[in-house]
C-alpha cells in the first residue's frame, strides 16, 4: 500500500485521469437536467470538455482553471443548464487554491463567489405559497431569501478554495521543512569536515613536535655513540641508552597522541599531555643530547588551562629542537618562562650562528615552515601573540606572550 501510495504521489496524472473518467461517466448518464435540441449537445460537449481539462489540471493549473471559467460563463450565458458534470467546477476551485499563481488562485475564488448568484439568476425560480383558502401560487423570492440561497449555492465553492488554499499552505510548510533539514544536514557535514579537518591538523602538529623533537636527540645520540664507540664504550653505552629512552618517550607520547583516535573509555589509558611542570625533564634530555640550556622561572608559578600549558610546553620543544638541529657547534640556549599578573611570557634565544640560516629552520626539517606555523597556529589558539627573529648580538629568538587570568 506504502509503494502504491508512492507510486500515485509521483504519477498525479493518473490520478486525475480516474478521477475524470467517473465524472465523465456521471455526467453521460441520462437525468432530467437534460434539456432538448442544441442545449443537449452542449450539454454532453461541456460533458466531455470539463474531464479532459481535469485530466491536466495539476499539469497546467492556470490554463485549466481559465478554461474551466470560461466554459461556465458560456454555460451561463447561453442558458445550458447545469448537469452532474458540473461537480468539476468544483475541483477547479481547489485547483486554482492548490497549485495556480497568484492571480489564478483570486479568479477561482471570484468565480466561486459568482457561482451562486449566476446559477440563481440563471434559474429564475420562483417560490410556491399557500393563500388562506387553500389555493397554492407562485410568486418571486424575497432579497432576503434570494441572498441566502445564493450564498447556500456558493458555499461549497469557497469551501473547495479554502481546502486548496490550505493544501498550498502545507506544501509550503512541508517543502521548508525538507529544505531546512537539508540545509542542516549540509552544515553539520561541513562542521564535521571542519571539526575532522582541525583535529588532523592537531595531530600533524603534534606528530611533528614530538617526532621532531625525540628523532633528533635519537640521531644526535647515535652520531655521538658511533663517534667514541671504539675509544670510550661506556660513553657509547650510555649513548645507547639514551637513544632507547628517547625512544620509548616518543612512542608513549605517540600512544598518547593516537589515542584521541579511539573511544573515550580507552583514551584514559594514555598520560597527560604535558605542561610547564615537564619542562625540567625536557631541558634534562636536551642537555643529555649534548646541547647547554638555562632554565629561569620568574612571578609567581601557579595552575595554568591546559592549553596554555600544552603551548608552552611544545614551544619550547621546537625552539631547542631547531637550536640542536641549525645553531651550529658549542651553541648555548636559554628558556625563560615569566608567570605576570594577566600573561605568560615564553622565552628561548640561542647564541648559534644568526638568523640567516635559523629563520629558515624554524620551519622544520622538512623546510616548509610547520614548525612556525604550529607555533603560530598554538599561540593563536589561546589568543597570544609570537615574536621569532634573529637576536641582537647573534643567534636566534622566539618569544611568545599568553594571556592569562588575573591570579589571585
Amino acid at each position: 500500500m506504502h509503494r502504491l501510495n508512492a507510486w500515485l504521489r509521483r504519477h498525479p496524472v493518473v490520478v486525475d485521469a480516474a478521477w475524470a473518467a467517473m465524472v465523465l461517466f456521471v455526467g453521460l448518464l441520462p437525468n432530467d437536467s437534460f434539456s432538448d435540441g442544441w442545449r443537449f449537445d452542449a450539454q454532453i460537449l461541456i460533458a466531455v470538455l470539463l474531464p479532459a481539462l481535469m485530466v491536466f489540471r495539476r499539469r497546467f493549473p492556470d490554463v485549466t482553471v481559465a478554461a474551466a471559467t470560461g466554459l461556465g460563463l458560456g454555460q451561463v450565458a447561453a442558458d445550458v443548464l447545469p448537469a452532474a458534470s458540473s461537480l468539476a467546477y468544483l475541483v477547479f476551485a481547489y485547483t486554482g487554491a492548490a497549485f495556480g499563481q497568484k492571480w489564478t488562485s483570486r479568479l477561482a475564488l471570484v468565480a466561486g463567489l459568482a457561482a451562486g448568484p449566476l446559477v440563481f439568476w440563471q434559474l429564475h425560480p420562483l417560490k410556491t405559497v399557500a393563500n388562506g383558502a387553500g389555493d397554492y401560487h407562485t410568486r418571486p423570492y424575497s432579497f432576503g431569501e434570494a441572498a441566502l440561497i445564493t450564498l447556500l449555492m456558493s458555499t461549497p465553492f469557497i469551501l473547495c478554495w479554502a481546502w486548496g488554499r490550505l493544501t498550498r499552505v502545507r506544501r509550503a510548510y512541508l517543502t521548508e521543512l525538507e529544505d531546512r533539514a537539508a540545509r542542516l544536514e549540509r552544515e553539520r557535514d561541513a562542521q564535521s569536515k571542519v571539526a575532522v579537518a582541525a583535529e588532523r591538523a592537531r595531530i600533524a602538529r603534534e606528530l611533528h613536535d614530538v617526532v621532531a623533537h625525540n628523532v633528533s636527540v635519537m640521531i644526535v645520540q647515535a652520531d655521538g655513540a658511533a663517534y667514541v664507540l671504539d675509544n670510550s664504550p661506556q660513553q657509547a653505552k650510555e649513548a645507547l641508552g639514551t637513544i632507547a629512552s628517547t625512544g620509548r618517550q616518543a612512542l608513549v607520547e605517540m600512544r598518547r597522541l593516537l589515542g584521541v583516535l579511539r573511544t573515550a573509555d580507552t583514551a584514559e589509558e594514555y598520560v597527560p599531555q604535558p605542561g610547564v611542570e615537564e619542562l625540567p625533564e625536557l631541558l634534562e634530555q636536551v642537555r643529555t643530547a649534548g646541547l647547554q640550556v638555562d632554565y629561569a622561572t620568574s612571578g609567581h608559578p601557579r595552575e595554568l588551562p591546559r592549553g596554555v600549558e600544552l603551548t608552552v610546553y611544545r614551544i619550547v620543544q621546537e625552539a631547542l629542537t631547531n637550536v640542536r638541529k641549525h645553531g651550529g657547534p658549542d651553541v648555548h640556549a636559554r628558556v625563560a618562562v615569566d608567570f605576570g599578573e594577566r600573561e605568560l611570557a615564553v622565552l628561548v634565544e640561542d647564541d648559534g650562528r644568526g638568523s640567516t640560516d635559523e629563520q629558515l629552520a624554524v620551519g622544520g626539517a622538512d623546510g616548509l615552515g610547520h614548525g612556525l606555523i604550529g607555533m603560530r597556529e598554538r599561540v593563536g589558539m589561546v589568543s597570544g601573540s609570537l615574536d621569532v627573529g634573529p637576536r641582537p648580538g647573534g643567534g636566534f629568538r622566539i618569544r611568545a606572550i599568553l594571556p592569562l587570568k588575573a591570579a589571585h
